[in-house]
């Protein structure tokens, strides 16, 4: 049940319902800080899934909340890219299997509504934690504390309000921090499917000239299917009778899991892009898409988010040591110089990526292709490929 506290100023304040809020709001009161969490209690319902690395895992264990989790999650072993451009200049089949690195999976693929359901739980029963629910209406961040009203015109005050509402942040908004915005003519068609064969915990992805075509396991013979397309098909495959999408399916997937069978209702994302100009203000951090947002190519969202919560945490458990005040700029400006780097070279990546398979240029088509044929060739650089993409920049010490 809910609780909530009126003329109390907290700690901290988290504005957002999805993963990232609820997590980052979990995390924050699990460090000792008074926290308050303003959004619906009821968690969304969400069936598309999210594949989650290595450090957000260990994020999780550290909140003692993985082994629910994982309980609805399938592991990731081995990612499989195949190239159908049906290019001129194609590269080679490649496989990355965890086992080189010395460990049993690379992640782990979860359906959000089932992982949004833990999160929820444990929110509800955190001893630091008020859960106030209602939506964010205003901010005001120009005092000594900052205030957030909600929509039924309850004010919570705290030293630090934490920005976790999604792209189109009304906290981000209100404390004046510009973005920037682009888009892609490319449109993701995302559904779960069950198959006739078994995945063997192998993620295969399909690189098409219009984007991935990407199958990742779920528990059983399931798998969650991302396929980037133009806006024009996206919308033809979604208004599909469902035995005659699922034959088509199939048929792009080259039946490698057998015969599928659509099992949700396919939904349409257009792609785009976005980076907020900086990550913090006074009283104010941004997280999660609140901060970036970028395409569905190696499901780096999330797991982007999880860094900048164990950042925050840890920047914020430092400032109360040194008895800063929460709030403040200087307090914050570490949180700042940690994930920009991070959010500039990981959506730079995907978004080099993400192009390199649309262009007509042959060069980078070429280019494309000798990385991917190096990757399946040379040892080291596949490892250290795997490293980055387990943990990113840490020098993640693994079986060499």
């Amino acid at each position: 049940m809910a609780r909530t506290k009126k003329d109390v100023l907290y700690d901290a304040v988290v504005v957002g319902g999805g993963p990232s809020g609820r997590i980052a709001a979990l995390a924050l009161a699990r460090s000792g800080l008074q926290t308050a969490l303003i959004a619906p209690l009821e968690a969304p319902a969400d069936e598309r899934t999210t594949a989650l690395w290595q450090k957000s895992l260990d994020l999780l264990k550290d909140l003692g909340i993985w082994n629910e989790i994982e309980l609805n999650a399938e592991p990731l072993k081995k990612m499989r890219m195949i190239d159908g451009t049906e290019r001129l200049i194609r590269a080679p089949e490649t496989v990355f299997n965890s086992a080189e690195l010395g460990v049993e999976e690379f992640g782990y693929n979860i359906v959000n509504s089932k992982m949004n359901d833990v999160l929820a739980k444990a929110c509800a029963i955190e001893a630091n934690l008020t859960c106030v629910d209602d939506f964010a209406e205003e901010a005001d961040f120009s005092g000594t504390q900052a205030t957030i009203t909600t929509k039924s015109g309850l004010a919570v005050t705290a030293a630090l309000a934490v920005a976790a509402d999604g792209r189109n942040s009304k906290m981000r908004s209100a404390a004046g921090i510009e973005v920037k915005r682009w888009s892609y003519p490319q449109t993701a068609l995302v559904l779960n499917l069950d198959h006739t064969l078994p995945h063997h915990g192998v993620s295969t992805e399909f690189h098409t000239a219009t984007g991935p075509f990407t199958l990742v396991p779920l528990p059983g013979r399931r798998s969650s299917l991302v396929c980037v397309e133009t806006a024009e098909t996206a919308e033809r495959l979604k208004t599909m009778n469902k035995a005659l999408l699922a034959r088509e399916l199939e048929d792009r997937a080259r039946s490698v899991l057998g015969k599928f069978t659509v099992i949700s209702e396919p939904q349409t994302f257009p792609l785009s892009g976005m980076t907020a100009q900086s990550v913090i203000a006074p009283r104010l951090a941004l997280l999660g898409e609140t901060a970036h947002v970028f395409p569905p190519v190696g499901a780096q969202g999330l797991n982007l988010s999880m860094r900048d919560i164990s950042d925050l945490v840890s920047t914020v458990a430092t400032a109360k040591q040194k008895g800063q005040d929460l709030g403040s700029l200087t307090a914050l400006k570490p949180y700042e110089t940690k994930r920009m780097s991070d959010i500039r070279s990981r959506t730079n990546a995907v978004d080099m990526l993400n192009r390199s398979l649309l262009t007509e240029f042959l060069p980078v088509q070429a280019a494309r292709s000798v990385g991917m044929y190096l990757a399946g060739k040379i040892g080291p650089f596949r490892r250290l490929l795997m490293r980055e993409g387990m943990a990113p920049g840490t020098g993640f010490q693994l079986r060499p």
